[in-house]
Order: C-alpha cells, then structure tokens, then sequence
C-alpha cells in the first residue's frame, strides 16, 4: 500500500489578512454562544470568541495546544511564538498584541484584526490555522459552530497483525511496528504457539511466519510477538500470582521472541480485576511486568502492554506503575458496549479513558487503540483526533485483514504513517 505524501505547506500570505469575513456572521450572538468543535468532537476552551470586523477572534493558546503546535510568550515584548514542525516544513510565526503586522518564518505579513488581550487570553483570528498551519475550518451558521479538522500529523503507528491478516501486508511497511497475534496464554497457564486463534501460521510456499518477521525488520517495522491471554478460567490470576508459572512463561515468551527473531513482545492480559482482589490482582500483574521487563531489556526486546482503560470493569491495570516498566501502553478503549455491537465506540468514553490514562502516565508511553471491528471511516478520524489533541504517542489498529479502502484512506489522510 502506498502511503500518501504530503507536500510542503504553502504559507496562504496573501490570505491572510483576509480573516473569516463573508463566512461569519457580522456580529456576535450573546444569547447563542459560538461552539468550536475540533476533529467533531467538542473542544473546550476558556474566554470567549468574539467578532471584530466580520472576523472571528479565538484564545489562541488552547486551540494551538490541541493541534500540536508550540507557543511561547514573551510579557516583556508582549509577542507570542508559535512553532510547528521541523526542517523544511517548519512553520515559524511571532505575533505582537496590538499590532497588524505579523511575521511569518522571517516574512511580514499585513493583518487586518491585530491580536487583542482579554480577560487573560490572546485572542487571535480564527482563520491563522488555517493559512498558517494546514487546518481545515467550517462554520455552521443555524448551530453557531466552528469546525475545525487537523491537519495530518506524524505519529507512531502499530498494526496488529493475526493469522487472517495476510491480504494487507503491503501495508506493513507503512507502520512503525507490527504486533503479530502468534501465541498465547492457554488455559492451563501456559505459553504456547499452538493455541486456538493465537497460533503461528503455517507457511505458504516461501511466505514463512520467520519470512514475515524478517521482511518487516528490514523495512525499519518493529516486530512485536503478541502474547494474549484472558481469565476465562482464572489461568491469568494463576500464572500472575504463582511464581513457578511466572517465571517459566516468562522464560517462554523471551525464548519465542528472539528464535524468530522478534524485536519485541507486545502483552495483551485481558479480563483483569473483574471478580478477584483488585489491589492483589494489581500487584501480582505488576510484579510479573517487572520481572518481564527486566527479562526483554536483557534479551534487548522491547515491551509493549495493551491494556484494559481505565473507565472499563476490569481494574487489574496499574497504568502508573506499568508505565514506567513497560516502552508503550496501548488504550484499548473499545468494547464499551459489548464486543458483538459492531458500532462506534461512544466519544465520550474514549475521551474520558485517555484523560484518565493522562493522570497516571506521560502521553509519551500512550497510543489509542481502535479496534477496525466497530470502527468506520467516519469515527476514525474523531478518534485520531483525540489522540493528536492530547499529544499521545500514536495509535494502533485492531486489526491488519478487515480495514476497509475507505477506511485505509481515512488513515492516510489523517496520519503521516512511517513510510
């Protein structure tokens, strides 16, 4: 599959002055006040929008922190700098309250609305990200809602992959990794790589499980070997409290990995904490991360745990400490509605169990899963959304094998993958 490329960003200097004119309403409606909402989905923002010669003027500060771009204020000069991007997509532009003139990397720029202060934020014109830096905006005038959609952005991108996933392997270049769903806990809480679903497939001609592992190495794609258990029948809450089976899955899984060779070992325990000791269940699932850990960093494996959310019923997940032992935790923030709805995951939802995540681990370990089971090409986008918003690592797609072409096309048209 070949990705998209986007070219540089053309700086729209002629435009700029222009504002949202003739898109806008003239003037304020106080009793109706303007929403913005940021890849369809709300986004809150404190002061308020106000109208200054057709042009609306918005805090700039949280609408640039949700789409990525860095800003700095300078009290003495009254300026403010806000960079995105590097190298020859770099966009540099500084702003002076009160004044009509911008400076857009190094060029002067004629603005009609300067930039104002009130009630503590710095209002600017709306229209700046879109000429400025790439995001579509839209006006909805019977609703009074702005509509804004963020540009593509580069992002860490894991792919699972599973025994039925062959007809997109062209695409696994693309990723930045690749979980391949191979083995598992079975139920009497051993490793294994024969298990129902969870197995190594057979080969086909030349096309072998080593074969595919190698070819995604050499193309700069991180092969994790997914091991996945439940605890249908307690065998996770047995092989995570008795140390005789810890130590030997352990021993297991790091011999797996690196027979193939993987480059690291992607841990997907699901059904944690439902009906044993929370607190107990927590601890003995951090203790066998810690010793895991410690096994893969000495194999020189990477670690990679999918996890329940933390707004799920299962409370085995100590994202605190599993995030700070483990190289990425992924959200598998689905499922709310039970795994047959084959409907969108509600938003809401979603933007409560990354805002949650938030609070126990830096954005920098955390990738939104999307599970392509109840996902469309409409939803993906307002789910990438979230994870640009809140700065997370990437996302990872559930799963290689069952993406649609329009789905495919949503993703390359919102995320610059790898390749």
């Amino acid at each position: 599959m070949k990705l998209k490329r986007f070219g540089s960003l053309i700086l729209a200097v002629s435009i700029f002055a222009a504002g949202l004119s003739g898109s806008y309403p003239a003037k304020a409606d106080a009793a109706v006040p303007i929403k913005i909402m940021l890849d369809n989905y709300p986004l809150s923002i404190p002061g308020e929008i106000v109208m200054i010669k057709g042009t609306t003027m918005v805090p700039f500060r949280p609408i640039s922190q949700a789409l990525g771009i860095e800003v700095t204020w300078n009290q003495a000069e009254k300026t403010i700098t806000a960079v995105k991007g590097e190298g020859e997509q770099k966009i540099d532009v500084k702003l002076t309250l009160n004044q009509s003139e911008a400076i857009v990397n190094g060029s002067a720029v004629k603005l009609d609305v300067a930039p104002i202060s009130q009630k503590g934020s710095t209002l600017i014109p709306l229209s700046f990200f879109s000429q400025q830096f790439g995001a579509k905006v839209g006006w909805d005038q019977a609703t009074r809602t702005v509509s804004l959609t963020s540009p593509p952005k580069k992002m860490y991108t894991l792919g699972f992959y599973a025994i039925s996933s062959f007809s997109d392997v062209e695409a696994v270049p693309d990723f930045s990794a690749i979980s391949y769903g191979w083995s598992r806990i079975d139920e009497s809480g051993k490793f294994t790589t024969n298990g129902k679903v969870f197995q190594l497939p057979p080969a086909a001609g030349d096309i072998t499980p080593e074969v595919l592992v190698r070819n995604a190495a050499e193309a700069n794609t991180t092969p994790y070997l997914m091991v996945y258990s439940s605890d249908a029948k307690g065998e996770l809450t047995k092989i995570i409290e008795d140390q005789s089976y810890r130590e030997q899955a352990i021993a297991d899984m790091v011999k797996a990995a690196t027979d193939y060779p993987f480059q690291g070992i992607m841990l997907d325990f699901e059904g944690l904490g439902l009906t044993t000791d929370k607190e107990l269940t927590r601890a003995s699932f951090n203790a066998f991360v810690k010793e895991l850990a410690a096994a893969t960093k000495a194999a020189d494996l990477k670690l990679s745990l999918a996890l329940h959310p933390l707004n799920s019923s299962y409370k085995g997940y100590d994202y605190k400490a599993l995030g700070q032992l483990a190289d990425e935790l992924v959200i598998m923030a689905y499922n709310y509605e039970g795994g047959s709805s084959k409907r969108p995951e509600p938003v809401d939802k979603v933007n409560e169990a990354i805002t949650l995540a938030l609070k126990e681990t830096d954005p920098s370990k955390l990738i939104l899963g999307l599970n392509m089971d109840n996902e469309d090409e409409n939803s993906i986008s307002t789910l990438i959304g979230l994870a640009k918003r809140y700065n997370l690592k990437g996302i990872a797609i559930w799963r290689l094998g069952i993406i649609s072409k329009n789905e495919w096309n949503t993703f390359y048209d919102t995320v610059e993958f790898k390749s």
